[in-house]
């Protein structure tokens, strides 16, 4: 598949050869109903008896079920004809896009997908200084729409040549192979809910072929992308194909809302001008879809940039994976520092308050370190990898439901209790999907977060038919917690906690009613493993002190953590008992 070809391909056409077969098909069945009602139900209204009475009806059953399969075939190849426009047209539409934002960036695209751009800053069509990553970028949309092309291409051929296949050899006539192909087709439609147990999800898939993967892969990003159970390979290619859609979304209705209307019309109220209502409904509309739309640029941005760094030292930088990726609520993604599906260690990561999608953007001086939760986890993977036992590791930043926007809203256990759940779930598919030898699995919660992999740690404890619990649990900068006892969680000695004696958030609910939960496990009596952490100097009482667990400025918390997520429990340095 080439820019030409796909860019060139007159869908409309084969839009109308799944009209029209979509039409035989309806006029076929109407067949088989007229044959029904005036031939062998009209027989079976005579009293006729006898050898040759059986010998008719059974020879009209036998040519009635094979009017029956015909048309479950016929049905089945306009099915297929329609899955073939729809996969054609999402990838054209992916690639006339990535040519037009090229076009715009003074960027030229060659046949063979290369780009060249003017490097002459004095010029007019100056492609800018950052025309290089810009080309990388476009250049991976183009090959991702061309990679979908001829992916569904060679789907859709196969499966049009079973069917052709089928009516040559006259097999299709059967009852037996159409209801084998309608169950193929089931089973690749019937794509379990969100929630489905994972390991039920994982049979599902590997039911499958390589082919009807990918074509699920393609056509339904998803549901695939962020369904517990599929492969994280799978998932991340899936997710990466959604992400572009939910940004070619998100382009096409900023554009829908047409030029900005003018701001002022003349009218004036106490001197003042007056801004228009169509401008103010405009801007409101705009900046609330360009505001989505920054946060998603972000995280292609990480994405981009990360797979650059990959591709240049292996050994310093993992391969990204998108586990998840949605507009649901405040907009949700989960991203991992390396394969969970192979890696030795797993670690994950929940982020507290305030926490958004912009926080996975690339690391940019506008950010304090400890701000940037994909820092964070990629931070965690560094330390990790480096620890005896350390790889592979997986560090992921699970940023799947919507953290309170405020500190005040911190203080409603609410997002915590609807997000526990769906953690949980993730832990467990992550077990289910994993090759080899079981990974050590650590949850680590920070802050509100900290409330949330507790109370998921409860769920697997209370539920260990439904959930998976994880190995270690690491509570950092807690405001409280669900559980009376660390041993309510069951986890054997295996629960962690760091707690910066100048962390705010500490110092404000420990022992207090704003306390998130009923314990703060920070105090020595909940029976948790106090790690040593920054000495609370760093940055005063300001919010330095909560923000600096999961990075080198919070002295030995990281260290620490990463023990604990390598199963270096003899290395992790803890708190002195309190006298």
């Amino acid at each position: 598949m080439d820019i030409a070809t796909l860019k060139n391909a007159d869908l409309v056409a084969l839009q109308g050869a799944q009209s029209a077969y979509a039409q035989l098909v309806t006029a076929f069945g109407h067949h088989v109903d007229d044959w029904r009602s005036q031939v062998t139900g009209g027989l079976d209204k005579e009293p006729w008896t006898g050898s040759t009475a059986v010998q008719v009806r059974g020879d009209l059953a036998t040519f009635d079920s094979k009017l029956q399969a015909a048309h479950d075939e016929l049905n089945l190849v306009s099915a297929t004809l329609a899955d073939a426009e729809q996969s054609f047209a999402i990838a054209q539409a992916q690639l006339i896009q990535a040519l037009d934002d090229a076009q715009a960036a003074h960027l030229t695209v060659n046949p063979d997908g290369s780009m060249t751009w003017d490097n002459d800053k004095s010029s007019p069509t100056y492609a800018g200084d950052d025309a290089q990553a810009r080309a990388t970028d476009i250049g991976s949309r183009i090959t991702q729409a061309l990679d979908e092309a001829a992916q569904a291409d060679q789907l859709i051929s196969s499966r049009l040549k079973h069917f052709n296949d089928n009516a040559t050899s006259g097999t299709g006539l059967d009852s037996a192979t159409a209801g084998a192909d309608q169950q193929t087709e089931n089973n690749r439609e019937n794509i379990p809910q969100q929630g489905t147990d994972p390991n039920k999800v994982k049979a599902w898939w590997n039911g499958l072929t390589p082919a009807e993967q990918q074509d699920l892969v393609n056509n339904h990003p998803q549901d695939i992308g962020n369904l517990d159970g599929i492969p994280s390979a799978d998932r991340d290619q899936a997710n990466r194909i959604g992400l572009t859609r939910i940004q070619s979304d998100l382009q096409a209705k900023i554009a829908a809302l047409g030029p900005e209307p003018p701001m002022f019309d003349g009218t004036v109220s106490g001197g003042f001008p007056i801004q228009t209502g169509a401008y103010t409904e405009w801007k409101q509309k705009h900046d609330a879809l360009q505001g989505q739309l920054d946060q998603y640029n972000h995280i292609q941005d990480r994405l981009s940039a990360d797979d650059q760094a990959y591709a240049k030292d292996p050994s310093s930088h993992p391969r990204d994976y998108l586990l998840g990726i949605s507009t649901q609520g405040q907009g949700r993604a989960i991203l991992s520092f390396g394969n969970p599906d192979t890696a030795k260690n797993v670690s994950a990561y929940v982020p507290g308050v305030t926490t958004t999608l912009d926080s996975l953007r690339p690391m940019d001086p506008s950010q304090t370190p400890g701000e940037n939760e994909a820092d964070n986890a990629l931070s965690v993977w560094t330390a990790a990898d480096r620890r005896p036992g350390g790889q592979p590791t997986a560090s992921i930043v699970w940023l799947n439901y919507d953290p309170p926007s405020s500190l005040t809203g911190g203080m409603d256990t609410g997002a915590a209790d609807a997000g526990a759940p769906t953690y949980a779930k993730f832990l467990t598919g992550i077990r289910d999907t994993h090759q080899g030898a079981p990974p050590h699995v650590t949850s680590i919660g920070d802050s509100y977060g900290s409330y949330l992999a507790t109370e998921s740690a409860k769920l697997a404890a209370d539920q260990p038919g439904t959930y998976s619990p994880p190995d270690d649990l690491v509570l950092t900068g807690s405001p409280g917690v669900p559980v009376a006892k660390a041993s309510d969680l069951h986890m054997n000695g295996h629960v962690w906690v760091g707690t910066s004696p100048l962390d705010p958030v500490h110092l404000i609910t420990s022992g207090t009613p704003a306390g998130l939960g009923p314990a703060d496990p920070a105090d020595p009596s909940w029976g948790g493993n106090n790690f040593t952490v920054a000495n609370g100097t760093i940055g005063g009482l300001g919010g330095n002190n909560h923000t600096a667990y999961l990075t080198q400025r919070g002295g030995p918390s990281l260290p620490n953590i990463a023990n604990i997520v390598t199963g270096n429990y003899g290395d992790v340095n803890l708190e002195p008992p309190r006298e």
